[in-house]
């Protein structure tokens, strides 16, 4: 059976406008950084509910949208969820689970095992991937290019939010399974990364540091390029 079409569209931007639209969206998510200082001002349910939908529009693997965005606002929950993840983090920091040079390259950020932020946020989002879905008949569907496809779910995430002007942070304290015993999911699920989500404090601080340019990220590759290269296609 074929999937019925629609027509589409695109977003339309006239050509001699299309330079400064793309300026003005760098600047934007260049201004982006993540947030260890946050305020307990209140956040609308429905403003961390319509980052959720932006996020679900994110291309996945056969459209099968393998993830699983649970919000948690209850301070107790919030509670409980720090004590595991600070359980964790002090045995990555101070138990030694970690290998040396993680910690070096990580000193210089200042960050340790102590999460407050995870109480102090009006809201948590842990984001699970699915790594198998359920069909109505109650066999398992197979889910393809899982990561890949919840990865960029979050990332278009944290994008919705910093635009309606809330910040989060990209917590994955390892290891994770702790989320799905607190949080009662199934074993089809598996923890990917966990969002504080909230406004940043008035004080706020954040580390002073400089992105890679655009020559450090991209490489422009031509065929006359690749001639001492066996054809990899053949």
């Amino acid at each position: 059976m074929s999937v019925p079409t629609v027509p589409y569209h695109p977003h339309h931007v006239p050509e001699s406008e299309q330079p400064l639209v793309g300026d003005l969206v760098f600047e934007e998510m260049n201004s982006r950084r993540s947030v260890r200082d946050f305020s307990d001002r209140a956040v609308p349910r429905e403003l961390v509910e319509t980052a959720i939908r932006c996020a679900s529009t994110a291309p996945s693997g056969a459209h099968m949208q393998p993830w699983t965005f649970v919000l948690v606002g209850d301070p107790e929950l919030k509670r409980r969820i720090r004590i595991a993840a600070e359980a964790e983090e002090l045995e990555n920091y101070d138990g030694g689970r970690l290998p040396a040079h993680w910690r070096e390259d990580l000193a210089p950020i200042g960050t340790d095992w102590r999460k407050p932020y995870l109480e102090t946020v009006p809201w948590i989002v842990v984001v699970f991937e699915q790594r198998f879905g359920t069909r109505p008949d109650g066999t398992r569907q197979h889910h393809y290019y899982v990561k890949e496809s919840v990865g960029i779910a979050c990332g278009m995430f944290i994008d919705a939010l910093h635009r309606m002007g809330l910040s989060t942070l990209t917590h994955t304290p390892s290891p994770m399974a702790f989320l799905r015993t607190l949080l009662g999911r199934p074993a089809s699920e598996r923890p990917f990364i966990l969002f504080p989500v909230g406004y940043a404090a008035e004080d706020c601080q954040v580390p002073a540091l400089d992105r890679k340019g655009l020559s450090d990220v991209m490489v422009e590759v031509i065929a006359a390029d690749l001639e001492d290269y066996p054809d990899s296609s053949n």
